[in-house]
């Protein structure tokens, strides 16, 4: 169900960058007509898709609202088993609304133009325009998860699981980051302006050197006891990560550590596809600092902790090998890291710190 529900939700924007492509395609031809009917295609699309999450938004503040005035004519719906808390309900539906709404403004040529006097976007490119209207669905991400609550989201995963209901996180992970993948691909030109060879080139995607691999091998194994050393400190100084980010996190990610094959979907799938959309794609777009910040927000499962710095920390490290050398190469690092922390986990040798 998850992998379904990852496709449906990916689908729609995958049409609104093809076609924001195609429509750029047009407009280097001399195409004017097909030009801007493709960009009301494209526009359109999103439009709708941020149309359904106001929808969305209203209905969940509306039902919020009234079963905190009335809750004796909720009490036939039992809100908690599907894990929901009334109080939470309106929260939830303002999150979303707002945040959807936003995300429309974004698609405005006045907030274009103001964000490109501190990146290098193009008010006037159509896929420039949708990126950066689509960033709000980052944070629409984190807004739900925040409102819904950590630790009830992780009452609910436990719950699942001792009801005998077995989680395995790693087909929904690559097929997200899978996912992830085609939208870089497709959202640089793939299919209407680049060939691929070109699309990989734009996204910085080439075959490392030995010098390149063996650099993102050892930055990403210097940042492993660097972060633990750090959230440590964070930790004994009351900084650390709640309990419930901390059972929610192990719920999520605990069972990919238990496996070889968990381990290496942990480092692979996340560097693959988390590297091609934010450091191939959006970085050369958005800039070093921004596109940092979208992919920290991104990891929602830690809320605004501790965690979410050292990803943010750990992001600007991937950012700058994607400045300085390649995507490959940030690559790399990303899966040295991530299959380092889950073989540490796998070992148990932190057990005892």
């Amino acid at each position: 169900m998850d992998v379904v529900m990852t496709v449906l939700l990916f689908l729609p924007i995958l049409g609104v960058l093809w076609f924001a492509n195609l429509s750029h395609r047009k407009r280097i031809e001399g195409d004017l007509r097909n030009e801007r009917a493709l960009k009301i295609l494209s526009y359109g699309l999103l439009f709708l898709l941020y149309g359904v999450l106001v929808l969305g938004g209203l209905a969940l503040l509306g039902a919020g609202l009234a079963a905190l005035a009335a809750p004796e004519a909720f009490n036939s719906v039992d809100l908690a088993s599907m894990g929901f808390q009334v109080e939470r309900l309106p929260w939830m539906g303002a999150a979303l609304l707002i945040l959807s709404l936003f995300g429309l403004l974004l698609l405005t040529r006045p907030a274009r133009r103001l964000f490109a006097r501190f990146t290098p976007i193009d008010p006037s490119h159509p896929v420039h325009a949708v990126a950066l209207s689509m960033t709000s669905l980052v944070l629409i991400n984190l807004a739900f998860t925040m409102a819904v609550g950590i630790d009830n989201l992780a009452d609910m995963l436990q719950t699942s699981a001792q009801a005998g209901v077995q989680s395995n996180p790693a087909p929904g992970l690559w097929v997200q980051n899978i996912t992830f993948v085609l939208m870089g691909l497709i959202g640089v030109g793939l299919l209407a302006r680049r060939s691929l060879g070109a699309a990989l080139t734009r996204l910085g995607i080439v075959v490392p050197s030995w010098g390149q691999a063996m650099l993102g091998l050892v930055v990403g194994l210097v940042m492993v006891p660097l972060v633990i050393g750090a959230e440590s400190l964070a930790a004994q100084l009351g900084l650390g990560a709640s309990e419930g980010v901390e059972r929610l996190t192990e719920q999520l990610i605990g069972p990919l550590t238990m496996s070889i094959p968990g381990i290496l979907t942990l480092g692979l799938a996340a560097a693959l596809g988390e590297e091609t959309i934010f450091r191939g794609a959006l970085q050369p777009r958005f800039g070093l600092v921004f596109t940092t910040l979208l992919f920290a927000l991104l990891h929602s499962q830690y809320g605004l902790s501790f965690s979410t710095v050292a990803v943010f920390v750990i992001g600007l490290v991937l950012g700058i090998l994607r400045q300085r050398v390649n995507t490959s190469t940030a690559m790399i690092t990303h899966a040295i890291y991530n299959m380092s922390l889950g073989l540490i986990s796998f070992l148990g040798l932190l057990q005892n710190v």
